[in-house]
């Protein structure tokens, strides 16, 4: 059987008070994150946040859209999109 991979779209907002989940935005789902939005912190800081919530390596975790951007696309190796957005969702407010 084949390993599942998924793509999440999400909606960051950098340079926050603190790295939370505020839910879902459409198809998307809108984290705030305590790293700024300069030399790529805040794209490494949203994937070992992503993969902590998922409980997975950061390895399975890789931005494949919107780097410059607030709008972002990780693909997630090793979880169905049903699973991946449950996990991210379940500590949200």
């Amino acid at each position: 059987m084949a390993t599942p991979v998924c793509r999440l779209a999400l909606k960051i907002t950098p340079g926050a008070p603190r790295d939370e989940v505020l839910g879902e935005l459409g198809d998307a789902v809108r984290i705030k994150l305590r790293a700024p939005p300069v030399d790529g912190k805040a794209n490494d800081a949203l994937v070992r946040f992503l993969a902590e919530k998922l409980g997975l390596h950061a390895s399975a975790v890789r931005l494949v859209a919107g780097a410059t951007g607030r709008r972002k696309v990780v693909e997630i190796t090793g979880l169905a999109l049903d699973e991946a957005r449950r996990r991210v969702l379940a500590t949200s407010p």
